[in-house]
């Protein structure tokens, strides 16, 4: 190891690299602080925590954008037309990706940044790929600490993109300000191919591709709409149509590919911010956001420190074989273990 290389880098210097860095140190900086955030080391976490706990005050500032869609609905060539319209409007574009099938095979569906060979290298944009864990869960909170980094290293539009399967959705919703969902033409035509739960989570639903069949893009808008109507009559509270002082999620068309309809989309979702920063929402969804994060991390916590306990880890392989032949109730062996790791009888 060289001695460049043996030269401790504090919390502070990656705060200061990230708040105050300019061009390749800045970067630098990010790559730093992203790489010990997804460390597991006990010591890289305390530094970790220490240096979110510094960023904080610097971010909150970007506009959080979520996008889902199911793969070959033209997520990329999307996002990649919204990134550089969003650079020429003067933004700085920050794109992460939350994917759940990284914590099965170690690769990323979305880890390629090839996808998006012009924004890619852009110096006003940023992209990281999916994290490897073990859970969505991790996943997910890899990206949250990502995307406080981002913030605060001074990109105001950060983009968390997630492939339209699993519980992905509901993570991504849960850590963004607007929930965008994409759709091909012919999805109107079917509707029991989008998940009820995924629609009711759509702050905006994107028809892409509409130049490859204009007729049924207009058939699917309409159906769309339609079905976001009775969604906020039926099921999310926050959608009442009754409230004009309120977001209501619509249905709209683009073609990513022609860069037609990008410039009506950022109209909408700058709707969504005004409409929803006035009214009080947007700030209670962020609230709301950092509540449930820090639950979600202290059930993890727990089950993690629940596992390592060597009490647990005495009984738990013999409860395990019990439990799996049949001899032993699940509930039974769960308090037996909860009573070991409590120390109790």
């Amino acid at each position: 190891m060289s001695q460049r290389e043996e030269v401790p880098v504090t919390p502070e210097q990656i705060r200061t690299g990230i708040v105050d860095g300019l061009g390749a140190a800045q970067r630098r900086a990010m790559a730093k602080a992203i790489t010990l955030l997804e460390s597991t080391r006990a010591d890289h976490r305390v530094q970790a925590d220490e240096l979110l706990t510094a960023l904080l005050p610097h971010t909150g500032k970007a506009f959080r954008l979520g996008i889902s869609g199911v793969p070959g609905v033209g997520k990329s060539t999307f996002i990649e037309a919204l990134g550089l319209y969003l650079i020429g409007q003067g933004h700085r574009v920050a794109v992460l990706a939350v994917d759940p099938s990284s914590t099965v095979s170690g690769g990323s569906i979305l880890g390629d940044k090839t996808r998006m060979e012009q924004l890619s290298v852009h110096e006003k944009a940023y992209i990281r790929p999916s994290p490897s864990s073990g859970t969505l869960g991790g996943v997910a909170e890899k990206t949250r600490e990502a995307m406080l980094v981002c913030e605060a290293a001074g990109y105001d539009v950060v983009i968390v993109e997630t492939v339209g399967v699993g519980q992905s959705e509901t993570a991504v919703s849960g850590m963004t300000d607007m929930f965008c969902l994409l759709q091909l033409p012919n999805a109107g035509d079917d509707l029991q191919a989008i998940k009820k739960g995924v629609m009711e989570l759509a702050d905006l639903v994107v028809i892409n591709k509409a130049d490859i069949d204009a007729a049924a893009a207009t058939r699917a808008q309409a159906q769309i709409t339609s079905s976001l109507r009775l969604l906020g009559l039926h099921g999310n509270p926050d959608h009442a149509h009754h409230n004009d002082t309120v977001w209501h999620p619509q249905a709209i068309q683009i073609s990513a590919l022609l860069g037609q309809g990008v410039d009506n989309f950022w109209r909408a979702v700058s709707d969504f911010r005004r409409l929803q920063t006035a009214n009080g929402q947007l700030a209670a969804r962020r609230q709301h956001q950092a509540l449930a994060w820090m639950w979600e991390r202290i059930d993890a916590g727990l089950k993690q420190a629940f596992r390592q306990n060597p009490q647990v880890r005495d009984r738990l392989p013999q409860l395990e074989q019990q439990v799996g032949a049949g001899t032993l109730p699940a509930s039974t062996a769960a308090r037996q273990l909860l009573a070991a790791h409590a120390g109790t009888p």
